[in-house]
């Protein structure tokens, strides 16, 4: 066992007696040593519950014949930090993550890992570490929250709370329902009710393998939930002993079957970011060509919401994740999970308890899936956007660039009513470099809505976008601003153009003009010169290519 560097001959006397002085018995001194990594804490709604699933986990451990260790791993509610400095740090919370994993895995030489996770970055930072240091590792995503109820009527946090602020200052909701709202949008502990980036990274995982079947939707308040965590226990000593690491499922194919089901599920435009991540610390290229390509292949089956109407608890009570994998089975790779069980298996096992909820191929909500790729000269090196969330008539559209500098500046007149129909709101310098840390745009997307814009307005940015957002909502456009793309030199005025069935987005200026703007272009100067953001904007490298760290980039070039 890996453990035994750590435990084994005369000369680890010392290791053994720190190890003895934690209250470790004798007799588990030849056991597995499984560390847990938890990422704990009470100020988010999707991780407050771990302190039960912990215990578990630990059951689980104990009854699988390892012992555990627990170590605590940082988490960041991408909702509180929503619209402030705090948004800064979200995603480059990833490559926290994934270095905090490795440290502590490393440093005392887990022979497996258990990985407790939820929230939207702390998901793929722990799958990046998984595959990264490549010991037998399984993931314990938290469960979904339940749906909110006021006055008879379902809610959820991100179409419910974040439009409600534009509903409000139009008049279209008063102060006691405004206080209302707030009470009941989240009944409890989970992660938030929608195929928002939390849960589309829950089913991401599982449709890569490396959670236990039905554990992305089972609930977070649910005892299935702590079963799951029980049985997860259990197996990541079966996977020890048998030596099947991350990397022995974390294959091209598996990748595959992940972005199909997230094709399939209309989920976050942020796994545009992550799964490329996690693929490339798995020496496994993923480009945003594939996410087209698999996206014009696979049928969208799922009406989940943000674009849709159905809830997470709907795709559980409906099969979850296997039934979706039943239908997309003729589409799938027979790829193996830390189940012990391959992908047809669970398929074949699966019951599909609802067929509006989880429909058929030839009955789909679209025809394609969730996400398109648009490329042109307003983004050379692409786009994302989430078509499955815009409606027909937005499709293709011609707009006027309104042009702002950064998020605080285009949400100044949005709330000042300066946004009209038929305008292109252009946010920029908020990429990985620029913003630093690509920022989610959700407040402004979900003003937009709110004011009842969501048909007549369009939003493009180098930034990003919550899971939660909808509508014609472009985001990753690359290269960002601050690395010279062409979205730097859009004017006020100028017209775009937009086509998602033709995947074009273009600024339409002369190739003549659009050099003569670059010749006088200069870089913003960085908005955060210290600390770990002016760490990060340093070495951040482009959207389309998961915005990972520069010092991984010549791996990234080898492997193509």
């Amino acid at each position: 066992m890996k453990s035994d560097l750590i435990k084994k001959g005369v000369e680890r006397l010392p290791h053994r007696a720190l190890l003895y002085a934690t209250g470790m018995p004798r007799t588990e001194m030849n056991k597995p040593f499984i560390g847990v990594a938890t990422s704990f804490t009470d100020i988010i709604p999707g991780h407050i519950g771990m302190r039960d699933l912990e215990r578990f986990i630990e059951k689980g451990i104990h009854t699988g014949g390892g012992y555990p260790f627990f170590f605590g791993i940082p988490g960041i509610c991408d909702g509180i930090a929503m619209g402030h400095r705090g948004m800064h740090y979200s995603l480059p919370s990833r490559e926290l993550i994934a270095d905090m994993v490795e440290t502590i895995a490393e440093a005392h030489q887990f022979d497996g890992l258990v990985l407790l996770t939820n929230c939207d970055k702390i998901t793929p930072g722990m799958l990046m570490a998984a595959a990264r240091v490549n010991v037998p590792s399984i993931v314990v995503t938290t469960g979904p929250m339940l749906a909110g109820h006021m006055k008879g009527r379902r809610l959820s946090l991100v179409n419910d709370t974040f439009e409600a602020i534009g509903k409000y200052q139009k008049g279209l909701l008063n102060d006691s329902e405004m206080a209302e709202l707030e009470m009941c949008a989240c009944p409890g502990a989970g992660s938030c009710q929608g195929m928002y980036t939390a849960n589309t990274m829950a089913c991401v995982t599982e449709a890569l393998g490396m959670s236990l079947p039905e554990c992305a939707t089972s609930l977070a308040v649910s005892s299935k939930k702590r079963r799951i965590a029980f049985h997860s226990g259990v197996r990541i000593v079966e996977l020890v002993k048998k030596n099947i690491t991350p990397r022995k499922i974390l294959t091209p194919k598996a990748f595959e079957n992940a972005i199909k089901v997230d094709m399939a599920l209309g989920g976050s435009t942020n796994t545009v970011l992550h799964i490329p991540a996690i693929a490339h610390e798995a020496g496994i290229f993923v480009s945003l060509e594939m996410f087209d390509r698999i996206s014009k292949d696979t049928p969208h089956i799922a009406n989940m919401l943000p674009g849709g109407t159905d809830y997470l608890e709907d795709l559980e009570y409906a099969g979850g994740i296997p039934a979706v994998l039943k239908r997309l089975k003729p589409k799938l790779n027979n790829a193996l999970t830390v189940s012990g069980k391959k992908i047809y298996d669970i398929a074949d096992n699966a019951d599909i308890v609802n067929s509006e909820v989880i429909r058929p191929l030839n009955q789909a909500y679209h025809k394609e899936g969730g996400i398109a790729v648009l490329k042109g000269n307003l983004a050379p090196d692409g786009a994302v956007v989430k078509q499955t969330a815009v409606t027909n008539k937005m499709l293709t559209i011609r707009g006027r660039a309104r042009v702002f500098e950064s998020e605080e500046d285009a949400m100044k007149s949005i709330l000042a009513d300066k946004i009209k129909a038929g305008d292109v709101v252009v946010i920029r310098y908020e990429g990985p470099k620029g913003g630093p840390g690509m920022r989610e745009m959700l407040n402004a997307t979900a003003s937009i809505a709110g004011r009842g814009l969501g048909e007549s307005v369009a939003l493009i940015t180098d930034g990003r976008f919550s899971g939660g957002t909808r509508g014609l909502c472009i985001g990753h456009i690359s290269p960002e601003a601050m690395e010279g793309g062409p979205i730097a030199i859009v004017k006020n005025g100028d017209i775009i153009n937009i086509d998602i069935p033709k995947r074009k987005i273009d600024i339409l200026i002369s190739n003549q003009e659009m050099k003569k703007r670059f010749a006088s272009w200069k870089p913003s100067k960085p908005k955060i010169n210290t600390g770990w953001l002016a760490r990060y904007a340093a070495f951040a490298t482009s959207a389309s290519t998961g915005a990972i760290l520069q010092d991984s980039r010549s791996k990234i070039q080898d492997s193509k």
